[in-house]
């Protein structure tokens, strides 16, 4: 009495494909509004925080590859994988130098306090996996 409604609704939705392209809109798109920010906005506090860890300030400008550069080629689906792990690697980064402390913390409204550095990472890792799809602005040989 359900299989028939199920198998309907599966066969429906089977387009693999849209799904990546979905997907590489939405972490690609979401991403780079971040990285924009710190493009026209400077990344000082980013470079303040990592001479605070000792670290040199000019690594700050890694930022812009992993959430400029990288969310538009997973866009496009030009070089998707590596890219996606670069943006997965930012976001680990991201939570090593905000604070580590928060992984086990709830912001005001409930949500966990890391949560958007963890969907990134897991969306990176995930496009890592699944590679552009067919909608995609190159051949399958470079996804």
């Amino acid at each position: 009495m359900v299989k028939a409604p199920l198998n309907s609704v599966n066969k429906m939705l089977m387009h693999e494909d849209f799904g990546r392209l979905l997907l590489r809109l939405t972490i690609g798109g979401l991403m780079m509004f971040h990285g924009l920010h710190k493009l026209f906005g400077g990344i000082d506090g980013i470079a303040g925080m990592l001479i605070e860890k000792g670290l040199p300030g000019f690594i700050a400008y890694g930022v812009l590859i992993g959430e400029v550069v990288c969310p538009i080629l997973i866009i496009l689906g030009i070089l998707t994988r590596p890219s996606a792990l670069v943006l997965a690697f930012t976001m680990a980064v991201a939570w090593l130098m905000v604070d580590v402390s928060a992984t086990v913390e709830l912001d005001k409204t409930g949500a966990w306090a890391i949560e958007s550095v963890v969907y990134y990472f897991v969306g990176g890792i995930a496009l890592a996996f699944l590679g552009a799809g067919r909608y995609s602005v190159v051949s399958a040989d470079w996804r």
